[in-house]
């Protein structure tokens, strides 16, 4: 016996060890991979800002405004803006800062801080602070606001980190206007370079320039804002921003206020078209006026903030020898810290700045230098692609809530479905009802029906439906239903459509006959579609129903948090139904294997700085899969062994994050700034706000509501209902299930039924606890896996139903042979029984009497006892 279980540690051993090696072997080799590859890079491909020396006579030039987006472009309306996108590198920018929509000081504050960075709130909702030029000493209006708004903030923003830098390498720069002032202010709040007021008059405006550029490597140019009627700029004195004892609160965004009657003045402020029209005239100006004095300049124009309280993607334009496009025809905008072509962040600005006067940047910035690709398009062609881009991530807003209310409400129903649609009584009751309106005489009869088979046929295959849901709402962002005159109705279709289609694969297919095979499929089919999209760019989660929202401005590629806890649910699956016909036919050790590759693979996935670059995920899947390995060799979970694994996943989680680290500042993803985070002390920032954005999620979220269904369904229906059904006592509300011949036990009929229930709630348990998502980690990996558990669980009663045909049979327990020459293990075949595990029953003969069965299982209980 000693032999026998010290064989059994060893390969608990083994298996960790194998595991372990692989999740850790795999952060270091494919990184190599990656750079081999870049090595071999064709020369026309992306091409980051050049590292060059601040030069006078190539200067940067960096022109700012808020409010221009892409849609706003046209060759006659706006010339210069039109020209400009034609020949230069082009991309949406997001310019999401504290607060859901960003004002003209948070833009100008982004690019001096490097993060997200805001002006305190104005005492009404809608409007924002009217930057205004600095004092004759060159002190910055409302910089103490700023910096106090700072110091409120969980960002660790250091407005004043540009000028201080441009200060310290004696870099020649000069500010036009109030919104460069701040873009160029140290520390204190004095403007680190030469500073010049901006003329309203475009021509006025290209004079200053000409005359304040020459000298200088760096000009920063505020050209003005674009605003939403009744979202005006209000002046505002220094220290009484967000002072208000009654300050109006912020609506949700996708809510519009109307305006008052003592707004109604604004609706005779200018239209759009005309405040665009002026800030192109400016932007001309300049244009011209940096190519009379610096033909090698480099011009960055950026669109730094909304124009009102709808958070839009805006406009960035760059050109220039310091920002080297691929072809003559331009090109679209890449950075790191999106990985999406065409997509940039405005805290991005700061280190392409830095790049570009060949100054290093400093650790922590959150975003990285931009760079430019060759996309094929023309001009006009490259304008409406961005168009299309912003339009897609604004028609995905307002659908958002209301899909994930229906996918709350539909598990809910399913739920209802199985603990009520399936009680007797209740079913009675409700028969009862009918009758006594005389109403509905047939669905009367159909309710007080004995032959349940059709019924759970139909629960399984609705139970799979909803289960295909998530996949398709991925899915369905294969087809530009944002194109469309009802997108809404477009999308909510073609997901539902989508669903059913999985849905009947997977009922349809050779598999059906498993009561795993549904599972596979669908389970199967979405780890499939959120890898390959996490290998190729994460395009599919870009502005999907659960996917990436790029107005939020939080993760690009990758998985975000719903995403993630949707590929854990279902590889978790996937691992529980590869190794179930493994354990039943005792190579354990064949199935604890296939469980540890998928678990690698999974983890790798996500953890990998070049794929996944997810820092809460792996702490949450490593345990899972290390409990569904263990539990799938046989090895009983103690103290010992949870505490290795929990051991195991802290060394996995700080592997990731300390290889990402060790790569160049500007290639390192979050995962390498968050260890320069609690480098630098600022762990404990990091904790309270992701603990406070946690606990939010907790208490604000509908998604509440289907962690806590799903949990009671699994705990309530296989712990009471089904057990009593199971044990044929008779009376219960559950028992016509089966019949008078009640079946043997679900966990005998899928032997990983309950390992991977297991697995599943440690990952969604650790998941819970270490992502600032909170309840949406466990709550959407519930929408999958509890769907799919009900399917399980009908196809199971199907089979023991009183329309199946022919006797029951209980499903062979799992085993494995005892090697020659040593006793068997509790539960093999010889073994003596073990004491943790359930008490078995043999099957009663077929046409046994109630009061035999009655008898046996009086019997078979005191034997247990």
């Amino acid at each position: 016996m000693g032999s026998r279980r010290r064989m059994r540690n060893r390969r608990v051993a083994v298996v960790i060890a194998a595991v372990v090696a692989l999740v850790l072997i795999l952060p270091f080799l494919l990184p190599l991979v990656s750079a081999a590859a870049a090595d071999q890079r064709p020369a026309g491909g992306d091409v980051t800002v050049r590292a060059a020396v601040a030069d006078v006579d190539a200067p940067l030039v960096v022109i700012g405004t808020s409010g221009l987006r892409w849609e706003d472009l046209g060759a006659l309306a706006t010339p210069n803006l039109w020209e400009l996108a034609g020949s230069g590198g082009a991309a949406t920018m997001v310019v999401r800062s504290v607060r859901s929509s960003a004002c003209p000081a948070d833009g100008w504050l982004a690019l001096s801080a490097g993060r997200r960075a805001a002006d305190l709130p104005t005492d009404t909702f809608g409007t924002c602070r009217l930057l205004r030029e600095p004092t004759s000493d060159g002190q910055v209006r409302g910089w103490s606001d700023y910096v106090d708004a700072a110091g409120a903030a969980s960002y660790d923003a250091e407005p004043g980190l540009l000028g201080d830098l441009l200060a310290a390498e004696e870099v020649p720069a000069v500010a036009v206007g109030p919104g460069a002032a701040i873009a160029l202010a140290g520390s204190d709040g004095t403007v680190a370079a030469d500073h010049t007021y901006a003329s309203t008059s475009a021509d006025r405006l290209g004079e200053q320039v000409a005359q304040a550029l020459p000298g200088h490597a760096l000009a920063v140019v505020d050209v003005g804002s674009v605003r939403d009627r009744n979202r005006p700029l209000v002046d505002v004195p220094e220290g009484l921003a967000g002072r208000s004892d009654d300050p109006t609160e912020e609506p949700d965004p996708s809510q519009t206020q109307e305006p008052t009657t003592s707004e109604a003045w604004l609706l005779t402020a200018p239209e759009r078209s005309a405040q665009v029209a002026r800030v192109d005239a400016r932007v001309g100006a300049v244009l011209d006026a940096v190519r009379q004095q610096a033909p090698d300049a480099t011009v960055v124009v950026a669109s730094l903030a909304d124009s009102g309280t709808a958070p839009l993607m805006q406009l960035l334009v760059t050109v220039g020898p310091a920002t080297v496009t691929a072809t003559e025809g331009g090109s679209l905008l890449d950075t790191r810290s999106t990985r999406q072509p065409g997509m940039v962040q405005s805290t991005d600005l700061t280190p392409t700045v830095l790049a570009a006067l060949g100054i290093e940047a400093p650790a922590g910035l959150a975003g990285a230098p931009v760079s430019a690709a060759p996309d094929g398009r023309t001009g006009p062609e490259r304008v409406a692609h961005l168009v299309d881009v912003g339009r897609h991530a604004v028609a995905i807003r307002p659908l958002v809530g209301p899909f994930y209310s229906a996918l709350v409400l539909g598990n809910l129903l399913l739920y209802g479905v199985v603990t009520l649609g399936l009680n007797r009584r209740v079913l009675d009751r409700a028969a009862d009802w009918l009758d006594r309106r005389r109403t509905g005489d047939r669905l009367a009869g159909a309710l007080r029906s004995r032959r349940p088979a059709t019924a759970l046929r139909a629960l399984r295959a609705a139970a799979v439906v909803v289960g295909a849901v998530p996949v398709a709402s991925y899915l369905a962002n294969l087809l530009p239903w944002w194109r469309a005159d009802s997108p809404g109705a477009v999308l909510y279709g073609t997901t539902a459509a989508l669903a059913v289609v999985v849905a009947v694969v997977a009922l349809a297919g050779p598999w059906r006959r498993q009561l795993l095979g549904p599972v596979a499929v669908v389970a199967g089919l979405t780890a499939l579609v959120l890898a390959v999209d996490a290998l190729t760019g994460a395009r599919l989660q870009v502005s999907a129903l659960m996917g990436i929202q790029p107005q939020v401005g939080g993760r690009f590629y990758g998985f975000n948090n719903s995403s993630f806890s949707l590929f854990a649910a279902a590889t978790i699956l996937v691992a529980m139904c590869v190794a179930e016909p493994l354990v039943r036919t005792g190579r354990r050790r064949l199935a604890a294997a296939a469980v540890a590759v998928i678990g690698a693979t999974a983890t790798a996935l996500d953890g990998l700085p070049s794929i996944g670059a997810d820092f809460g995920g792996p702490p949450a899947l490593v345990p899972g899969f290390l409990v569904l390995a263990l539990l799938a060799l046989g090895v009983r979970l103690t103290v010992r062994r949870v505490l290795a694994v929990l051991a195991v996943t802290a060394l996995v989680a700080v592997s990731f994050s300390v290889v990402d680290w060790l790569r160049p500042p500007s290639e390192r993803s979050h995962l390498g700034r968050f260890v320069e985070t609690v480098l630098d002390g600022g762990l404990w920032s990091v904790v309270a706000r992701k603990a406070g954005q946690n606990l939010a999620n907790l208490f604000g979220s509908t998604l509440t509501f289907l962690a806590i269904g799903g949990i009671v369904l699994v705990v309530l229906l296989l712990s009471r209902p089904l057990r009593s059904a199971r044990r044929g006592t008779g009376g219960g509300p559950y028992d016509w299930l089966v019949g008078t011949t009640p079946p043997a036990r679900i966990d005998r009929a899928v032997v990983m039924l309950v390992p991977g229930l297991t697995a599943l709630a440690t990952t969604f348990a650790i998941g819970f606890a270490v992502n600032d998502s909170g309840i949406v980690i466990p709550a959407i990996g519930i929408s999958l896996a509890v769907p799919l558990l009900v399917s399980v669980l009908a196809g199971w009663l199907v089979q023991a139903s009183p329309e199946s045909a022919g006797p029951r049979r209980s499903a062979p327990a799992p085993a494995e042979p005892a090697e020659p020459g040593e006793p068997a293990e509790p539960g093999e075949p010889g073994g003596r029984a073990d004491p943790g595990a359930p008490a078995t029953r043999a099957e009663p003969a077929e046409g046994a009497t109630p009061e035999s069965r009655a008898a046996e299982t009086s019997s078979g209980g005191a034997q247990a006892r």
